[in-house]
């Protein structure tokens, strides 16, 4: 989106000698376009949604949808007529800012599955139907992927959308789609209902102030000096004393409250609209990248005898970092939490080596990698995010600078959740050692 929509492609019919080719470069343009809005906006979900496994799901099929964008626009840049640029069209545009306007996310969520899934899917059938079999073989085999992908995907998250047909969303967006002719223009249009009133006139978009966790309990930090209270007794993490399956537990734990960089990671999509694609595309492989650290601990941990419902989840990073300009937190968080986490995590992987567990040995050394990408992904894009943001200072400086802000943020806005368990229930440093069949 760092061009005008001008430099989009035509999808009228065209009369040329390259007629055939700039009507499919056309409508692989508008497919790309669809992909990237669903990727801007759907994620916009996650911090809004309290299931944790509803978190993961749409983290890899926004992942799935930058797959798909990617390869749309490799192909399309092959084609004549694709047109230059990432921008997408307004109507499209559009489209998918009126699925984001309810207050309630599961009326949200029921609008991307119940209406703008099922139509991407219809449009990638009907791409299908379009083209020429061997003409077009390159474009045909990647939709063809594309379609069993979005078929995947509506059975995957069906369990979550049990009785949501009612939402007045539904019908809302219904009507929007066929005044557009359908997400291809590939039908007649049909003039929105009188008296139509579009949702984002009179209903600003904004982040949650404090990310849903469902009926997990939580509290601010799980982070902590006291065994007697808080799970991760951060001396311990690099005592050599401390016996390695205490260790092992802490670091599952550690992961899995990586969700917390899910939550407050996701609301970068939607802050950077003129942002590139390609930084669209690097952040949502970090999403998923995230969630599925996330997962090591949320799957892990209950093998090793940890009831998740005694494991309260930390809420401050979101809580702070979401008072925070969209730079701001890309900047904390890939310049600060994840680029400083690596010698204690070093450590930890070498302890953890004592047990000579495969599965943690795997888990922790693909971690490690995906960090170490994530912070190049840092020094990458945050320059660019900068510019989006009329940010002039140096990027040290700008750094520095919102480590301090961070800090005084975090008096105002951190330690502010209170347990939801009392401590004789909740999981801590010395129920961990218990677990681990000793005492520290």
């Amino acid at each position: 989106m760092v061009t005008s929509s001008s430099t989009n492609a035509s999808v009228k019919s065209n009369t040329g000698r390259m007629a055939a080719v700039q009507e499919m470069a056309g409508l692989l343009r508008l497919l790309f376009e669809i992909e990237r809005e669903f990727i801007r906006t759907a994620t916009t979900l996650i911090p809004r949604v309290g299931d944790v496994e509803l978190k993961y799901l749409l983290c890899q099929h926004v992942w799935e949808s930058a797959g798909h964008a990617r390869l749309l626009r490799e192909r399309g840049s092959e084609m004549s007529g694709f047109g230059k640029g990432d921008s997408v069209r307004p109507d499209i545009t559009k489209l998918f800012e009126e699925t984001i306007r309810p207050a309630d996310e599961t009326e949200s969520l029921a609008g991307f599955y119940r209406i703008i899934k099922p139509a991407m899917l219809d449009s990638y059938r009907h791409y299908l139907e379009a083209t020429h079999h061997l003409a077009d073989w390159p474009s045909r085999h990647l939709v063809q992927e594309f379609v069993a992908d979005e078929e995947r995907h509506l059975e995957e998250i069906r369990p979550y959308l049990a009785e949501l047909d009612t939402y007045p969303l539904l019908d809302h967006l219904s009507s929007i789609l066929d005044s557009m002719g359908g997400l291809l223009r590939e039908r007649p249009v049909v003039d929105l209902p009188d008296g139509f009133c579009w949702l984002q006139d009179s209903q600003a978009y904004s982040h949650p102030q404090i990310c849903n966790r469902g009926d997990y309990p939580i509290c601010s930090s799980v982070f902590g000096h006291d065994p007697e209270e808080d799970p991760i007794v951060r001396e311990w993490l690099e005592d050599p004393n401390t016996d390695a399956r205490v260790i092992r537990l802490m670091i599952y734990v550690w992961l899995m409250m990586e969700l917390d960089a899910v939550d407050y990671l996701a609301t970068v999509f939607y802050d950077t609209k003129e942002a590139p694609f390609d930084l669209h595309y690097d952040l949502a492989r970090h999403l998923w990248d995230e969630s599925r650290h996330s997962a090591f601990g949320f799957r892990q941990l209950p093998r090793l005898g940890v009831d998740l419902n005694t494991l309260e989840h930390s809420l401050d990073l979101y809580n702070i970092l979401i008072h925070m300009s969209p730079p701001e937190r890309y900047a904390m968080m890939t310049m600060e939490f994840e680029s400083g986490s690596f010698p204690t995590k070093a450590k930890i992987m070498d302890r953890v080596r004592e047990l000579n567990d495969f599965e943690a040995d795997t888990l922790l050394a693909f971690d490690r990698n995906d960090e170490q990408n994530h912070v190049r992904y840092g020094h990458r894009w945050l320059p660019e995010i900068l510019k989006l943001f009329g940010e002039t200072r140096p990027v040290e400086e700008f750094v520095n600078a919102t480590r301090e802000r961070f800090g005084e943020l975090a008096k105002l806005y951190g330690g502010k959740v209170p347990h939801s368990l009392p401590s004789e229930k909740r999981l801590t440093g010395k129920r961990i050692c218990a677990l681990a069949g000793l005492e520290k």
